[in-house]
């Protein structure tokens, strides 16, 4: 019999910049996650109501195509999935709060705290 392997993890990517945001999928894909990518908050919010407890982590900016913005998409993230990894990230200080669990970083970031944090997330 072969040996069972465990599934993939999956990261959702939330980024309006299609070459960050495509940076951000090559890095976790070469990290062994499954990646979904959108470019909205309305967007993600679509792929949470199905997919949020088989996520394991969600990376987004704050600033985003549509009416939401990262944060906003953070507290729902959250809502729908208490145990998901989230981090939001922005070039400027934060004017909202972040819901309780959910980490902020400031750009630039680098490619290795991604690496890190999907590491993490994969424990969690």
């Amino acid at each position: 019999m072969g040996q069972l392997k465990p599934f993939p993890a999956t990261a959702l990517i939330v980024e309006d910049d299609a070459m960050q945001r495509e940076m951000l999928c090559l890095l976790l894909e070469e990290s062994g996650y499954q990646v979904i990518q959108c470019e909205s908050a309305e967007a993600a919010e679509r792929v949470l109501q199905k997919n949020a407890g088989a996520l394991s982590l969600m990376l987004t900016d704050v600033q985003l195509a549509g009416r939401m913005n990262g944060v906003e998409l953070a507290h729902v993230a959250k809502d729908r999935n208490p145990k998901l990894d989230v981090v939001v990230t922005s070039g400027r200080p934060l004017m909202q709060p972040l819901p309780i669990g959910a980490k902020f970083w400031a750009k630039p970031w680098a490619p290795l705290d991604v690496l890190r944090e999907a590491e993490i997330a994969q424990l969690n």
